[in-house]
């Protein structure tokens, strides 16, 4: 949680004058009842009713003193924790920008979420309360007992008995809680996760019957989340009856010590009533003390798993960050690149050139390693031997926005965001004129079917792009890309919706749209790299074949094949 504390500090002004203004109220509330204690040991007693206005008045004043206070108060703690809610947000979401491709695997989308929503909030209602309540609640136990020894020391020593043990039930149970509610995180990760895959895969459920399946699924995740809350929460709940004994019995022990005291003629009635409210502010106070306790426990949890990303070591970064490229080298060099996840190898001892101005293809089996391969140009991963060299420079000295400005890449999974298409399309360049999105909508050979719309390319894409086919949506992420007519433009078997007829009207287009363009077309089928000036063939990781199509039909066995099963 301290470690979190960088975030509060542009906003110290603030918290220290709504921590101050939180004090100010808790003085004016231990004045209270010694003023209640006038009015029954002066005003009552001798029937002085102007007294008791008097003092009646005294406490009004008292009172609305104390609500502006806490009024300031409030508004400070809601500007704080706000801010700082904001400026952890904004630095999380700068940090997983930042993130390689390898550190992303490892934390999985549903965790980054959660930490972005559920554990912000939990830090903010933490600043929020440090606010508010810390300075107050503690405050109020110390001054009230104080005022109680002011009162009567005799009786007073009931609190400094009474309190340690509080205290120690608080430690027990705070080291009992702080796992737990890490636990219950980490279940509510595996709902989250369950429940995005039923989302985002409602249409394989329904179309494979898995209905009764993915229910027990999402079931056994929000069981496993019921249970982790259930036990926390038992154990927390703890706290409040725990405390209500404890000071309840102080009372009782104070009535009856106090009732001996006043018949004694050592004590006063009104202070009889004043140690009583100083118990009842006590008993409150340390009763918010244990909500916080539990609040900060959360908070605490939250605040770890937020630093884990804020921590996280970035695997790649600038090097040198060099933004300048050899116009005379060849655009694309791999030069005996290695590679693999979790120390397992997927490529191996890969090596090949790529001028500029020509077109690479790239095929094999399913698992050949075809798109870990043009991951390692844009350098979301980095080799583990070898160099990957882009325009004669290793992608390691080059900055990466830089780097990443001169290729464009089309995944193979198709993204498609909410908004119209014009819209979409300029996420590949934002000053776009419609004349140039219609062009590279015609180059992608998708504006026929866009003209069609009622708005042309101001029709709306709904979530996901799902009021398009599979091919259209893929021609209108290639539109995407051409729009920003890229250095180098990687196709990651993103034609594999297409038929025939528009696969190959497609790459013709390509090569007038990107006249000097590079370009490098990741595909299963063949006949979408048989026009190619450059074929390597993948198996299994390794480069087993290099060359163009009529050579690799005459060379390469593992080219044959997959050639024959399809022309089959």
């Amino acid at each position: 949680m301290f470690q979190l504390k960088r975030f509060l500090r542009p906003y110290l002004k603030q918290t220290i004058i709504g921590s101050v203004a939180k004090l100010v109220e808790a003085i004016l509330e231990l004045l209270l009842p010694l003023l209640m204690a006038r009015i029954i040991d002066v005003g009552i007693h001798n029937m002085d009713i102007p007294y008791i206005w008097k003092t009646g008045i005294l406490m009004l004043g008292v009172i609305i003193v104390g609500l502006g206070s806490a009024t300031l108060c409030q508004y400070f703690a809601s500007v704080t924790c706000q801010n700082v809610g904001n400026d952890i947000r904004r630095e999380l979401i700068q940090k997983i920008s930042q993130l390689s491709y390898q550190e992303l695997d490892q934390f999985g989308n549903a965790t980054l979420i959660n930490r972005l929503t559920n554990d912000v909030n939990q830090v903010v209602m933490a600043v929020a309360y440090l606010i508010r309540l810390v300075s107050r609640a503690p405050f109020l136990c110390v001054g009230a007992l104080v005022m109680s020894i002011y009162i009567d020391p005799q009786l007073s020593l009931v609190f400094v008995v009474l309190i340690p043990i509080f205290v120690l039930v608080l430690v027990v149970i705070m080291k009992k809680t702080v796992p737990l509610y890490q636990n219950a995180q980490r279940k509510l990760d595996r709902l989250g996760q369950v429940l995005r895959e039923n989302l985002s895969g409602v249409r394989v459920i329904r179309a494979f019957a898995r209905h009764e399946k993915e229910r027990e699924r999402m079931d056994e995740a929000t069981e496993q989340l019921a249970r982790a809350n259930i036990h926390v929460t038992n154990l927390s709940a703890l706290m409040n009856p725990i405390t209500s004994v404890v000071m309840n019995a102080g009372i009782i022990v104070l009535l009856y010590f106090g009732g001996i005291s006043v018949n004694a003629g050592n004590l006063t009635q009104g202070s009889i009533v004043a140690l009583i409210n100083y118990v009842t502010q006590i008993l409150m106070a340390l009763i918010i003390v244990a909500n916080l306790v539990v609040l900060f426990t959360k908070a605490s949890a939250s605040a770890n798993r937020i630093n884990e990303v804020l921590t996280c070591d970035v695997s790649v970064k600038d090097q040198q960050a060099e933004r300048e490229l050899d116009p005379t080298a060849p655009f694309v060099e791999f030069d005996h690149v290695s590679f693999g996840y979790n120390q397992k190898e997927v490529l191996e001892d890969i090596s090949f050139t790529l001028p500029v101005g020509n077109i690479l293809g790239v095929v094999g089996t399913t698992g050949s390693g075809k798109s870990t391969l043009i991951n390692l140009i844009p350098r979301f991963y980095d080799v583990n031997q070898g160099e990957v060299r882009f325009g004669g420079k290793p992608v390691k000295q080059l900055a990466q926005d830089y780097l990443r400005s001169k290729i464009t890449i089309v995944p193979q999974k198709t993204v498609l965001f909410s908004g119209s298409i014009a819209d979409n399309i300029r996420w590949g360049k934002e000053d776009a004129t419609e004349q140039e999105i219609i062009e590279a909508l015609k180059a992608a050979q998708a504006y026929d079917f866009v003209k069609t719309l009622n708005k042309g390319i101001h029709s709306q894409i709904h979530e996901g792009g799902k009021n398009f086919s599979g091919g259209q949506q893929q021609r209108l992420s290639i539109a995407r890309a051409l729009v920003r007519k890229p250095d180098l433009l990687i196709l990651d078997d993103s034609l594999s919706a297409l038929d025939y007829q528009t696969d190959l009207k497609l790459r013709r287009s390509l090569r007038e749209y990107l006249k000097n363009g590079t370009i490098i077309i990741v595909s299963q089928r063949i006949s979408s790299v048989t026009l190619a000036d450059h074929i390597l063939v993948l198996d299994d990781g390794k480069l087993v074949g290099h060359g163009k199509h009529e050579e690799l039909l005459q060379t390469c066995e593992t080219y044959q094949e997959i050639y024959q099963s399809q022309s089959k």
